[in-house]
């Protein structure tokens, strides 16, 4: 049932890019042939007006079908006789689609349940709930020995000799309390969506560099609540914040691969299964988080649709753009060998991440 839900609201968000060229090439008279949920091959299709609406085999995406959009037409109602700017605002709406979901996300969980964020042990004004979360786990730490996994809150640790325990709502007091009783055994109360168990573990006394006593990453959360009137302001600022964290992430990360320095540490790349994978964790902590993590990745959609690279919708908008500079489309022959070779190069990593992210969920 959880995987049922991730690939519909994946599905459900494909859907909606599609959609945003949908409704502008209708605004703008382009002949839509085709709109599809899923891909090809066609199990049912019924045609609505000079459009067919189709339901296809595969249910890993949607396409709005123009005419005129692979190959020169010549009818007045082709995509390629369509002024440029008009072309361009056909497919940038696919991309600014994904950025619409995210704002509407944050929106809605900002005035209601609040939107699970990372905060800092000072902050007080304006959250509900706040507790400290795993962020990471280090390899054959304590942590992982134990069973401790991405995403737990740490309701309570007592010292198991002692009793004494404390019940942290600061990243600072475990810190605190695991350097103290280093090399004692632990017991840690842990929450995972509604299921709550103990674990025992021993913290370090001298842990590897960067590691801690019990190997873990964490991070302080709270859920964050706004207005009705406030909550749009603060989702678009929390999505072009995001955006940005984004691009300076993907800037550093061609900086370090061109310079011969390799990925930046903690940086991994994650394909379809590991990005189900990451949904179906995300959902087990409760709708919120899940609607959360969920915004996040239409942010990381568009920016990969914004990329001026073929296949993808930047890559239209960049021929475009040498299009608009030309005064001259750009080689039909060209423009799809070019597409070809990119298609290949993105499906080969596809398929070497693929395998990694099976390699690292088993």
């Amino acid at each position: 049932m959880t995987l049922a839900i991730v690939l519909i609201s994946f599905l459900i968000l494909i859907i909606l890019h599609e959609l945003g060229h949908y409704l502008f090439a209708k605004k703008y008279g382009v002949k839509i042939e085709e709109f599809g949920i899923g891909l090809p091959p066609r199990l049912i299709g019924k045609k609505i007006g000079e459009t067919i609406y189709s339901i296809n085999l595969i249910p890993l995406g949607a396409f709005v079908r123009l005419e005129g959009e692979d190959q020169t037409a010549g009818g007045p109602r082709s995509f390629s006789t369509k002024p440029i700017w008009q072309r361009m605002v056909i497919v940038a709406a696919g991309v600014v689609a994904f950025w619409l979901v995210a704002v509407v996300i944050f929106t809605g969980l900002g005035a209601t349940s609040g939107i699970p964020t990372g905060i800092g042990d000072e902050e007080t004004q304006g959250i509900e709930n706040p507790i400290v979360q795993i962020l990471g786990v280090a390899k054959d730490s304590p942590a992982q020995i134990a069973g401790i996994e991405l995403g737990d809150s740490i309701l309570k640790m007592e010292e198991q000799s002692s009793g004494v325990f404390i019940e942290p709502t600061k990243v600072s007091e475990i810190q605190s309390f695991s350097d103290t009783i280093s090399g004692k055994e632990i017991i840690l109360t842990l929450q995972r969506g509604e299921d709550i168990r103990q674990v025992t573990l021993t913290p370090r006394i001298e842990p590897p560099d960067g590691e801690g006593a019990m190997g873990v990453a964490l991070v302080r959360t709270a859920f964050v609540k706004y207005t009705w009137l406030e909550s749009p302001f603060q989702a678009v600022l929390r999505t072009g914040r995001l955006t940005i964290d984004i691009v300076k992430g993907l800037v550093d990360l061609i900086v370090n691969l061109v310079s011969g320095k390799g990925v930046p540490p903690g940086v991994e790349f994650t394909g379809p299964v590991g990005i189900v994978h990451l949904l179906t964790n995300s959902l087990s902590l409760g709708v919120a988080h899940f609607l959360s993590f969920f915004a996040v990745l239409a942010v990381y959609l568009a920016i990969f649709n914004a990329l001026p690279i073929p296949v993808v919708d930047g890559g239209k908008l960049l021929f475009l753009g040498i299009e608009a500079i030309r005064k001259k489309p750009v080689s039909e022959l060209w423009e799809k060998r070019v597409s070809a070779v990119v298609f290949v190069l993105l499906i080969t990593m596809m398929i070497w991440v693929t395998i990694k992210d099976i390699i690292r969920i088993l």
